[in-house]
């Protein structure tokens, strides 16, 4: 008997130790965690969110707002719109992929940062045209967000440039294995209509996401997900073709951001931060023993409501929160004349707050 349960603890540790698996963790320090304080103390702002309903999608992750008819993209690969006039909610393209990020170019083409087919253009009447599906003769793995310049120029993210979304399970698995390796792998990437050409703007980013340019396109925002942080790239100006870090040390992991008026730009943060990642930081060995553990042991997302709006300087404007995660991992926010819509990575449904209940 205790030959036998020598034997299994062999075998369970020669698995921790020696089972392969897709990521090869590089050191790193997380930086101390502030957690929900200053400010971005808690609160139950978004507790009291409206919800809309969504009969069989789930997951809207970004949004887009044309005429007062919402636009979301959800897990199932539907572009769903919502008309806040009527209520109501319709399936409208699929893109046979995964659709993320969204955003309407100057001849209202919904331009779309698909994670399985590359850069998309969904014309008025629901044709697709795949815009660029690779650099350099590489295939773009994981487009993510985008924002469009006042040049026509297209800003968009390739998250990780190994961990492919279709190649390791979805757009969630393949964000895990990036963000544990923590290797580097992410872009912001702008693709030129005029010249149908695709080069990368910034690279060495640990998951790269939200997208946003200012109003004026005198810079374009990137989230840094695996770091929490925001970089600031200058398009025009002294600056311009220089990046600096806009904010740090986010309590969690920052997802889309999304201009909004008044120059505030959203940013959803889809989990608080995970203690146990943060703490095996400078521990490769350790994070890729974490690997190997069940799905359900190893860090993951955390169903808490969190969205907040800066200012170009980094300044946070406000921070709506509910702890208890109603409407839950929170992609980003977009702002119409009345509601402020909440977009999500999991949840089976939209939400929207009014404004004046937040005092915007």
């Amino acid at each position: 008997m205790l030959k036998l349960s020598l034997t299994g603890i062999g075998a369970i540790l020669a698995y921790l130790l020696l089972w392969p698996v897709p990521v090869e963790p590089i050191a790193w320090q997380a930086p101390t965690n502030a957690g929900f304080s200053g400010a971005f103390a808690q609160n139950h702002k978004l507790a009291g969110v409206e919800i809309i309903t969504l009969e069989d999608t789930h997951g809207p992750e970004a949004l887009a707002l044309m005429d007062n008819i919402l636009y979301a993209t959800t897990r199932e690969g539907w572009i769903i719109r919502y008309n806040e006039n009527t209520g109501e909610v319709s399936k409208w393209v699929n893109t046979e992929g995964s659709p993320l990020g969204i955003a309407f170019d100057n001849s209202n083409n919904l331009i779309v940062a698909d994670a399985y087919r590359g850069l998309l253009s969904i014309s008025v009447t629901g044709h697709i045209t795949v815009l660029t599906d690779s650099i350099n003769g590489e295939t773009i793995r994981y487009a993510d967000d985008l924002d469009i310049a006042d040049d026509g120029k297209i800003y968009f993210s390739d998250a990780s440039s190994k961990f492919g979304a279709q190649q390791f399970g979805g757009t969630y698995e393949a964000s895990l294995l990036d963000i544990m390796e923590h290797g580097g792998h992410g872009r912001l990437l702008v693709y030129d209509p005029a010249e149908q050409t695709t080069e990368v703007v910034m690279d060495g980013l640990n998951f790269a996401n939200g997208v946003a340019i200012d109003d004026q396109s005198r810079f374009v925002l990137v989230n840094e997900t695996g770091t929490y942080r925001i970089h600031k790239y200058w398009l025009k100006g002294d600056k311009k073709g220089t990046s600096e870090l806009l904010i740090d040390n986010l309590p969690g992991f920052p997802d889309n951001i999304v201009p909004g008026p008044q120059g505030r730009f959203w940013v959803g943060l889809v989990s608080p931060r995970n203690q146990l990642l943060d703490s095996v930081s400078s521990l490769p060995l350790v994070r890729k023993i974490v690997q190997r553990l069940p799905a359900s042991m190893r860090p993951a997302t955390e169903h808490y409501s969190h969205v907040f709006a800066i200012d170009e300087t980094g300044m946070i404007i406000t921070s709506l929160q509910d702890p208890n995660g109603q409407h839950h991992t929170n992609t980003g926010a977009l702002e119409s004349e009345q509601w402020l819509y909440i977009s999500s990575l999991h949840a089976p449904n939209l939400a929207r707050i009014n404004k004046q209940s937040v005092g915007l």
